[in-house]
């Protein structure tokens, strides 16, 4: 078995070697990463494998006899690498035909490590994290990963519709048949959060929300979807995608009371801030955007038969939705300050 294990020791080099040298041939071509390799090792005294191409094997004998720049050929190497990696980003991964699939898988993605994240950093910051059950801690992590997608979707969408010149009035032509390549990312990103949170939510119900949650998912991904692959009505997803800023508040408000908090006056200061958010985000932006539709009608009723009915539905449900969760934080808004009285 020693024997064994010092054979396979004097292998591994020589085995290291050819797999890197096969995956630079395919990437480069026998030229110059050739010459990185095998310059390489025969420094650090490995055997090259003699399934070496005849043009190799006389480089490595001429190379006992010529010293060649190594470095020089290293950094030619690199950038040759570096070269290949930038053209499949832009070709294949961030290209018109492909930036929506890209983005679907990065949230999804985003969404496992975010999940993990939380779990580790609680792990390490809360002492109490450890006497949760398997249940919440599921919950636990599930509110971590859909905080940060809140924070990324709430300040791209606040950029996008407010601060960017793609929805400007301004600009000529409709302003509900406008997208770009971000647009679409964002939106990319976001149908696989909810992708990922609706097989949770499937997998573990109804312990992470009921029909309500499963509803209000389905019709921001159905929403979502279709804007980001029709590009119509994109200006209106955002509007609706901004309402997720209430999100981190909310979770947090489950993560105080989950840690025995829900006495403390940050619960209190939460509630009142939560209060605020939901009042603007989810009730006042959404007159807002039947107010913007209403005075678009004539490019509105330009879209798609599909679009307008998501347009007028999709806004009218969610606010009615809103509305009753609203008049739910109200109640218990008013309940927590009789307590302190």
């Amino acid at each position: 078995m020693a024997r064994m294990g010092r054979e396979g020791r004097r292998l591994w080099p020589s085995c290291a070697f050819l797999f890197w040298r096969a995956l630079g041939s395919i990437l480069m071509g026998f030229s110059a990463i050739d010459r990185v390799l095998v310059l390489h090792a025969m420094q650090r005294g490995v055997t090259v494998p003699c399934v070496l191409p005849p043009r190799v094997g006389t480089l490595v004998v001429e190379s006992r006899y010529q010293m060649m720049d190594l470095s020089t050929t290293s950094v030619l190497a690199a950038k040759a690498y570096k070269y290949k990696a930038e053209s499949l980003v832009k070709e294949y991964l961030l290209a018109d035909s492909y930036v929506s699939y890209t983005a679907v898988l990065g949230g999804i993605l985003m969404c496992k490590m975010a999940y993990d994240i939380t779990s580790i950093i609680s792990l390490l910051y809360y002492k109490g994290y450890g006497s949760l059950t398997k249940t919440q801690k599921l919950e636990w992590n599930n509110r971590g990963m859909s905080t940060i997608h809140a924070i990324f979707i709430t300040v791209m969408s606040v950029y996008l519709v407010f601060f960017s010149n793609l929805f400007s009035d301004q600009l000529d032509g409709p302003v509900t048949f406008r997208s770009s390549n971000l647009s679409i990312f964002t939106l990319g990103v976001s149908v696989g959060y909810f992708i990922a949170d609706l097989a949770m939510i499937f997998w573990a119900y109804p312990s992470l929300g009921g029909m309500e949650y499963v509803l209000h998912h389905m019709l921001s991904l159905i929403s979502v979807v279709f804007a980001m692959y029709s590009g119509e009505g994109q200006l209106y997803t955002y509007m609706c995608l901004i309402s997720e800023i209430t999100t981190p508040g909310i979770n947090l408000r489950w993560f105080l009371d989950t840690a025995g908090m829900k006495k403390s006056k940050a619960y209190l200061v939460n509630g009142f801030t939560m209060f605020v958010a939901w009042l603007v985000a989810r009730i006042i932006l959404f007159v807002y955007l039947f107010y913007h539709i209403y005075f678009h009608y004539d490019q509105v009723k330009q879209m798609h038969t599909f679009s307008c009915i998501l347009v007028f539905s999709v806004p009218t449900i969610l606010l009615v939705m809103n509305i009753m969760w609203f008049a739910k934080i109200l109640r218990g808004l008013k309940k927590t300050l009789a307590k302190r009285q």
